[in-house]
């Protein structure tokens, strides 16, 4: 009853009447409670012990909102209803941030590539967002969380948990410590891309999943990307890296069956030039040749945050990776074999990259998504 009365007080500061309004937990997402509300609302929660200051992610959202009215004005973008005052967000009682979005009919989300067709469409769409904002002045946006994808970072935080941890967590993680720091190289080379100006830094979506994409119920073609949270300053190879990522296996992230995992070359492919059909045109010369790199720098990341928050639960019965930052609650035996899993991935895609070291999109790239 304490929740239906927020959700209520909450309705009603957006100037929408609760009464006789179905309400429908949407269980999608690590992070955020969201909530469709009757047949023309979103109503989504935002984590306040994820996103420490949620006026950015309303600000970021409401800076790229108003670049694509002007110069994009045919583009779907899940602009925020505001409240009568002119507000984006909604407190409740205890702190948390509301916001309410328009509710897309006859849309469905994906948890898993089924196929090229999927992959090449998702990707497409995340190059297309991309695409448009590469022209807004990214000085105008702030991160909604600090270094969140920040290679180096990443390392330091594991060398001090690994100095942290107890020995039987160590004991638990056996070769997967020298596996992660003989990978080190890989921070290495995200250091030069940075450090040299390779990269050029633009509003990215920074969490690119399948799953942050609608998709039509019917003819199965993207509508438009969702989960806008993380839209901040970024590289590119964060977007692709983690397409990549979390596209080529048929099986889910948190998969613990090895035998399951699996890279898609032809998955991989689709990305690629679903991606380079909007991006293409944009990358610098100097960007096109860190693109192999993407996925491998990204995956190694991902990585080490599960590793580290192994080591930094000590004596809890339960990882909260990153302390909340993103991921599901679960036992540590559990977290070292999805860590284990985490790691066969830099090692299979450095391989299937080396089959590619000049990347190009090829003469007709897959298609999008059509009704069969």
């Amino acid at each position: 009853m304490e929740l239906e009365a927020t959700i209520d007080a909450v309705l009603k500061a957006f100037g929408l009447p609760p009464d006789g309004l179905a309400i429908e937990r949407i269980n999608a997402g690590h992070i955020n409670r969201t909530y469709q509300v009757g047949q023309s609302h979103v109503l989504q929660r935002i984590n306040k012990h994820v996103f420490r200051d949620p006026e950015i992610l309303s600000e970021n959202l409401r800076g790229a909102s108003a670049y694509l009215k002007h110069n994009a004005p045919g583009y779907l973008f899940l602009h925020a209803i505001k409240t009568p005052k002119g507000d984006q967000l909604v407190y409740d009682g205890d702190g948390f941030p509301w916001r309410l979005f328009p509710y897309i009919k006859n849309t469905v989300t994906i948890n898993e590539v089924g196929n090229a067709r999927q992959a090449y469409a998702a990707a497409r769409a995340f190059g297309l967002l991309a695409r448009h904002l590469s022209g807004c002045d990214v000085s105008g946006f702030s991160e909604a969380i600090p270094r969140f994808h920040d290679l180096s970072w990443r390392y330091r935080q594991f060398e001090e948990s690994l100095q942290k941890g107890t020995p039987e967590r160590k004991a638990l993680a056996g070769g997967l410590i020298d596996r992660y720091v003989g990978h080190r190289h890989l921070v290495g080379k995200y250091n030069d891309l940075v450090q040299s100006h390779r990269l050029v830094l633009r509003p990215t979506h920074n969490d690119t999943k399948i799953n942050n994409v609608l998709f039509d119920r019917d003819s199965q073609e993207v509508v438009c990307v969702i989960d806008l949270d993380t839209l901040m300053p970024g590289y590119f190879i964060y977007d692709l890296g983690d397409m990549v990522r979390s596209f080529v296996s048929p099986s889910a992230e948190d998969e613990t069956d090895i035998s399951k995992i699996e890279v898609r070359k032809e998955i991989h492919q689709a990305i690629l030039d679903g991606y380079l059909s909007e991006m293409g045109t944009v990358l610098t010369d100097g960007e096109k040749e860190a693109t192999p790199l993407a996925c491998p720098l990204m995956t190694y990341m991902i990585g080490l945050r599960f590793l580290t928050d192994f080591f930094r639960q000590i004596g809890q019965e339960c990882d909260h990776i990153m302390l909340g930052h993103g991921f599901d609650c679960v036992n540590p035996r559990h977290s070292l074999v999805i860590k284990h899993l985490r790691l066969t991935f830099p090692n299979d895609l450095c391989r299937l990259f080396g089959d590619h070291a000049q990347l190009r999109q090829r003469d007709k790239p897959v298609p999008p998504l059509r009704r069969a």
